[in-house]
């Protein structure tokens, strides 16, 4: 199990920094080389209309599917082919429907916008829904066949070619329009190539005679509390940049974007953590081993955290500089919602290595209803924080909410895993006096920071206090991390 996991996570995390450094790249590129602070909020406007509607075209099937083949590939293999099948008709038919909607209704929504610019891009809108979903379907079922390699190679040959299709189109002068086709082409491509696989390995299985009674019915079933799961999803990822970008301008967006794609940078290691470990805890529980999957939760937790709390304090201490030296003066509006969203990087990180496992031990239900919930709350404080304290109001209302929602699934691992409360909090404990220290020797730094140069070497100094506390506090083993 320990290998398995690890070869797991090394792929996985070798697709993250795959996918952060060439969204990384994108960027810098477009913030301060291609696209004005205007013209880079109305494409990420536009993308965020399109991942709004992704909610309806996919309708939780891809996670469903993926839980049933975890399940059914070790019970009766002959079901694995109909599940693929079955998902596959389900999904392609709500998919050309809500691709259908957004590209025949684009200039009703860019009107509601009040943005004539968002036309043109949500006339892509259907071909880029159709991409995006089929990306990650493959994505996710091959998490349920417990192919973690595999995602990884979508993931890498994706972000790839998105990086070199947006570069090149952006060259020839193609503008907003043709950084959108960019992301349209690296998610086909990702999504052929993930197809491709998908076929070859459902030839593997032997197809039972029959599809087991019911076996339909309860993937949809299943589906739809993901769905909701997802739609709090929406309105935490999404919903917020779209009421930004009705209550204040396309600038105001980009700050906001900008500063939330920081943030997702940050968050690659525990993407990977999660995604790699969460089908374990299904086949723990299947097993009836808890003691064991509760201490690989504890132990996947203080490493989380190790990593997480000083990361978030490193970068509320360095908004400023971070954003003046590499993204320019034109986008210093983004250092406060940064700041902001320091702290939800740290709910996110906790959030990634929770959610799935959720899924996985058959909690799905109850984690769709705390996230629809605190969903539905974030939705009324945006509301009222937007037009009242601008571009910060949605950040701090995102952080409230996940952090109530993080507190909720940690409980219901609780329920599920014996897992100690007592030896989370301590790790806590710990962690955040780490990080105190480490952020009051980088400010106290931060005045010799007159550069990018500079700056980078204050951090570098933060990182080696991090990793030297940590050692010495016994929370890190480097002989376990040097093996």
């Amino acid at each position: 199990m320990k290998e398995k996991l690890l070869s797991g996570f090394r792929a996985t995390l070798g697709a993250e920094i795959v996918r952060t450094v060439a969204k990384g790249v994108l960027t810098v590129s477009l913030a301060r080389l291609f696209l004005t602070p205007d013209e880079y909020g109305i494409l990420f406007l536009a993308i965020s209309v399109f991942s709004a509607s992704l909610l309806c075209s996919r309708l939780g099937i891809p996670r469903s599917t993926a839980r049933y083949i975890a399940e059914y590939r070790e019970t009766d293999p002959g079901q694995v082919p109909y599940l693929v099948r079955s998902s596959l008709l389900f999904l392609g038919i709500v998919m050309l429907i809500v691709a259908a909607a957004v590209t025949v209704f684009h200039q009703l929504l860019a009107d509601l916008f009040g943005e004539p610019e968002l036309a043109p891009l949500l006339l892509l809108g259907g071909v880029y829904i159709s991409a995006w979903t089929l990306n990650s379907y493959v994505h996710t079922l091959f998490q349920g066949f417990n192919r973690i390699t595999w995602s990884a190679r979508v993931t890498i040959i994706t972000n790839a070619s998105t990086l070199l299709s947006v570069v090149a189109l952006l060259l020839t002068g193609s503008g907003v329009i043709g950084a959108l086709t960019g992301y349209i082409i690296g998610y086909a491509l990702g999504a052929v190539y993930g197809l491709v696989l998908l076929y070859r390995l459902v030839a593997e299985f032997d197809r039972a005679s029959e599809p087991e009674p019911g076996l339909r019915r309860r993937l949809i079933e299943y589906s739809l509390p993901l769905t909701v799961s997802d739609g709090a999803n929406v309105v935490y990822k999404q919903v917020d940049t779209l009421l930004i970008g009705a209550f204040l301008t396309p600038a105001a967006v980009g700050y906001y974007v900008l500063a939330k794609q920081i943030s997702d940078f940050v968050i690659a290691p525990a993407s990977s953590l999660g995604f790699t470990v969460s089908p374990s805890y299904g086949e723990y529980k299947a097993n009836g081993e808890l003691e064991e999957a509760a201490r690989m939760y504890e132990t996947t937790f203080k490493h989380n955290v190790v990593f997480y709390v000083p990361a978030a304090a490193g970068l509320i201490v360095v908004a400023d500089p971070l954003i003046r030296y590499v993204f320019g003066s034109e986008y210093l509006g983004a250092i406060p919602v940064i700041q902001v969203f320091a702290l939800f990087i740290v709910f996110q990180s906790i959030d990634k290595i929770t959610n799935d496992a959720l899924d996985y031990l058959g909690r799905a239900t109850h984690r769709a209803v705390s996230k629809g919930a605190t969903g539905a709350f974030n939705f009324g404080l945006n509301l009222v924080l937007i037009p009242t304290i601008g571009v910060v109001g949605a950040a701090i209302s995102t952080v409230v909410s996940y952090g109530i929602m993080v507190a909720v699934n940690i409980y219901l691992i609780h329920t599920e895993l014996p897992i100690s409360p007592r030896y989370l909090a301590k790790s806590v404990v710990m962690v955040s006096g780490i990080a105190l220290s480490m952020a009051l020797v980088v400010l106290l730094a931060l005045p010799a920071a007159t550069n990018i140069v500079s700056l980078l070497a204050v951090i570098g100094l933060g990182v080696t206090l991090w990793a030297l506390f940590s050692v010495t506090s016994g929370l890190v083993d480097i002989h376990s991390v040097r093996s």
